[in-house]
């Protein structure tokens, strides 16, 4: 696993705890959430991205 991987999966799971923690406060902040929730995304999609581009890599 590559340093910007395991960099990506870190910011991954802060980011997923961040989002757990604002859905258990009494009263979450709607807007925080769906913060969370696009930059967790964005994240996500740039590891699929990695992970593309690495299948790709392999099969040439």
């Amino acid at each position: 696993m590559s340093l910007r991987v395991f960099t990506l999966l870190l910011k991954h799971q802060r980011l997923d705890e961040a989002l757990r923690q604002e859905q258990g406060r009494r009263l979450p902040d709607v807007f925080r959430i769906q913060q969370l929730k696009r930059m967790k995304l964005a994240v996500k999609d740039r590891l699929h991205r990695l992970s593309a581009g690495r299948r790709q890599k392999a099969r040439a």
